[in-house]
């Protein structure tokens, strides 16, 4: 059985990334450990160890507050299922926003993205891609090489090209951390992609499943090891006097946003919005 320390150490170090995917690692985790300790004390002691390590994703938060109401192994077997059929879902709204030979330029390395558009792809679209690097930890690189072995056309730029290539594309594709009042939580990075296609008149889609809605009162956004910046400078020489930020997200405003996508179908900002304010799981 894996322990508490390697779950935790696994999420941290991106050995598993994205919020769906940090989900379904902690919810297999924990029905490893309640299969063998139960939902007693330790359990809860668990919970908010793994709740800690990856903040701003939210997807795992709202899957421990369903857990927490609902201690039982089939509740943790539902959520993942969600998690999954939601994505296919997502997929077959495809159609309606992705036209053939489109251009699609997308940002970090989403599982939802990724399929949205490799569904696309499947129905002969003949679409193409520019991937951004997505700096620091180069989370593009995974998403270029992963639409590459579907054959899909896929073209690896810098971050700061976005503005030069906008223009050449037909819309933005990304996908969420976390959906909350004051906009979208992805990878640092977004509201700028997000600022650039507002400019050039592009539309800019997320693919969102609906527990990525966050509606947590104390909300973090998460700041990584400087390292992750300055690697090569600080694996050669010591830097002293100078702060060093790394955060790992940001938030676009909902403005700057056309539609998201969610497994209950093509949603706008404003239907999001509202359903943060009122509605309930």
């Amino acid at each position: 059985m894996t322990s508490i320390q390697k779950a935790i150490k696994d999420i941290r170090n991106f050995k598993v990334q994205g919020a769906n995917e940090i989900a379904i690692y902690g919810l297999c985790f924990l029905k490893q450990y309640v299969k063998r300790y139960g939902f007693e004390k330790d359990f809860e002691n668990a919970v908010k160890n793994l709740e800690k390590v990856r903040p701003t994703a939210v997807v795992l938060h709202n899957c421990l507050e369903i857990l927490k109401k609902e201690k039982k192994t089939p509740t943790i077997d539902r959520l993942i299922k969600n998690i999954n059929t939601a994505r296919e879902k997502e997929s077959k709204y495809s159609g309606r926003l992705i036209h053939p030979k489109n251009v699609i330029m997308t940002y970090c390395h989403s599982g939802e993205a990724m399929s949205f558009i490799k569904h696309s792809w499947t129905k002969q679209k003949k679409i193409s891609v520019i991937a951004c690097l997505t700096e620091p930890q180069e989370q593009g690189v995974l998403t270029a090489k992963e639409l590459s072995r579907e054959g899909i056309p896929v073209t690896l730029i810098d971050d700061n090209a976005m503005g030069y290539f906008i223009k050449s594309v037909d819309m933005v594709i990304v996908g969420a951390d976390a959906l909350r009042l004051e906009g979208l939580v992805n990878k640092i990075g977004t509201r700028l992609l997000a600022g650039a296609a507002a400019s050039a008149h592009k539309p800019f889609y997320v693919v969102a499943n609906s527990l990525k809605l966050d509606r947590r009162e104390n909300f973090k956004i998460e700041e990584r090891p400087a390292k992750e910046i300055f690697r090569k400078i600080l694996y050669k020489e010591k830097i002293n006097g100078i702060d060093i930020r790394n955060p790992a997200f940001d938030i676009t405003p909902w403005e700057l946003i056309t539609s998201v996508i969610t497994e209950r179908g093509i949603v706008s900002p404003d239907k999001i919005k509202k359903e943060l304010l009122y509605e309930k799981y």
